[in-house]
């Protein structure tokens, strides 16, 4: 509230429409230089629909993120184990723009999984949610902690063809296009859910 009367005005002190800051929002002008990042979803326990859209809503309410892309849904058979050891994953990509460095996306990315109850016991275990970044920018570094792009995106049907619904001309660090690297993987055991969404944040 002003203590300006009626018919005085400072425009110092105006409130800013919520269409204005809605606006803004929407151009991503709250992010300054903001850097665009590839993340790979996937679940195979639980309610694993619900885990993914919970696990994209908390990225969403990261400072310095904004969702662009949400992938649809595949249902994939458990990467580098035994067929029906596992239940079979859902999977999905979602595209974002970010001011966070890569470490600290990385970091928060496994805050998420951590919120979701990742158990990280066994090297290609069943888990509750995995939250991989598959690409940042066009950096390619070999940084053990975090390696761009994914050392493995371009073997993974379950990245790749839900990356490719999103972004047919999208391009992967180092590998190039994504409809190329497709074309060149197995797709058994990866079938899209037509039945099935996910939601783009508000």
């Amino acid at each position: 509230m002003t203590a300006f009367t009626e018919g005085q005005s400072d425009p110092t002190v105006q409130p800013v429409p919520a269409s204005v800051v809605e606006r803004v929002d929407a151009a991503d002008t709250t992010l300054q230089n903001p850097r665009r990042a590839v993340l790979s979803l996937g679940s195979n326990l639980g309610n694993r629909l619900e885990t993914i859209q919970g696990a994209i809503d908390a990225l969403e309410d990261t400072p310095g993120v904004r969702v662009k892309l949400v992938s649809p849904v595949y249902e994939t058979e458990p990467w580098g184990v035994d067929p029906g050891s596992q239940p079979t994953y859902f999977n999905a990509v979602i595209v974002l723009k970010t001011t966070l460095p890569p470490s600290s996306l990385l970091e928060r990315a496994h805050a998420v999984e951590e919120a979701f109850h990742r158990v990280r016991d066994e090297r290609w275990g069943p888990r509750t949610i995995d939250v991989d970044i598959v690409a940042y920018a066009d950096m390619v570094s070999d940084d053990p902690v975090l390696t761009l792009p994914h050392p493995r995106a371009h073997e993974r049907a379950f990245v790749l063809a839900p990356w490719y619904d999103v972004e047919p001309e999208a391009q992967l660090p180092g590998r190039g296009p994504v409809a190329h690297l497709l074309a060149e993987v197995p797709q058994e055991g990866v079938a899209p859910r037509a039945d099935l969404e996910l939601q783009l944040p508000e």
